[in-house]
């Protein structure tokens, strides 16, 4: 929304010359799936995140385990007992979550995977977004996918298939 209201602010404080620029989008999304590279590392990113979701759901198991043989075993139990199953099942409990936030957490294992393998395949693509805006003469290029919201676009604006060429990929056939 503020991307809008900044190019909206824009186009009013620069009145009629604002007429006289250029501009286009891209669409991000379809330029990346065309980037083999980039499906490569989606593929390893998941497959991070699924290992790590398991490990995830296998210590709170242990946890949801050790819970419910507690509570089959409490009557049993000495107060001094108890109070160690009770501490060993929230220590348990703090050692998953813990686990959790180092693996999905803000710049956590998998953002920093993610910062290490998207990254450069993200600036190759803005270098090459900035070589067709500079080659077109364009002014601004929008990214159809961000939160910027376009009303219309002619497709005679749309130099995605430009920008995968300038990345040495074929347009129309989709990186597996």
């Amino acid at each position: 929304m503020k991307k809008l209201l900044l190019i909206v602010s824009f186009i009013c404080v620069s009145g009629l010359s604002a007429f006289a620029q250029r501009f286009a989008y891209v669409d991000s999304e379809y330029i990346l799936k065309h980037i083999p590279e980039y499906n490569s590392a989606q593929k390893q990113l998941d497959a991070l995140s699924q290992q790590w979701q398991k490990q995830v759901d296998d210590r709170l198991a242990e946890v949801e385990k050790l819970y419910k043989a507690y509570q089959a075993d409490q009557v049993l139990l000495t107060p001094d007992m108890r109070k160690r199953r009770e501490q060993e099942i929230v220590d348990k409990e703090k050692e998953a979550k813990e686990f959790q936030r180092q693996k999905f957490g803000f710049e956590g294992e998998l953002y920093q995977q993610r910062i290490k393998l998207v990254k450069p395949i993200q600036e190759r693509v803005a270098k090459a977004v900035e070589a067709v805006a500079q080659s077109n003469q364009l002014d601004m290029i929008l990214d159809k996918n961000s939160q910027v919201i376009m009303l219309y676009a002619s497709s005679r604006l749309d130099k995605s298939n430009e920008v995968i060429t300038r990345l040495g990929y074929k347009p129309g056939t989709l990186a597996q």
